[in-house]
């Protein structure tokens, strides 16, 4: 299995449940930790800064978000396969995580 890095959608398996989750642990990071942090992928788009919007272009099948409100520490090893990526959208990693600090 590939290494997770900043940006990358990938499906976890946490609580028996399987669901898509966005890496946000800084890519150089992810490589030396055993828990990481990401943003659980949700179906309801509030619209609000701090959340980033997903659908088919980062690998998923319908349109969803990212919810920043509800970042979560999980266990690397709880992350069973890559679903997609933001690509060139890194940056918005950034404004959410302002947005959630309110800085």
């Amino acid at each position: 299995m590939s290494v997770p890095r900043q940006g990358e959608v990938w499906w976890a398996q946490a609580d028996d449940k399987r669901r898509p989750v966005l890496v946000v642990t800084r890519s150089e990071a992810v490589e030396v930790l055993s828990s990481i942090v990401v943003a659980p992928v949700t179906r309801t788009v509030r619209d609000i800064p701090t959340e980033l919007k997903l659908g088919q272009a980062e690998g998923l099948e319908v349109e969803c978000a990212a919810s920043f409100d509800n970042l979560q520490r999980m266990k690397r090893s709880a992350l069973a396969s890559r679903a997609g990526d933001i690509g060139v959208r890194r940056g918005e990693i950034c404004a959410a995580l302002r947005a959630l600090a309110d800085c």
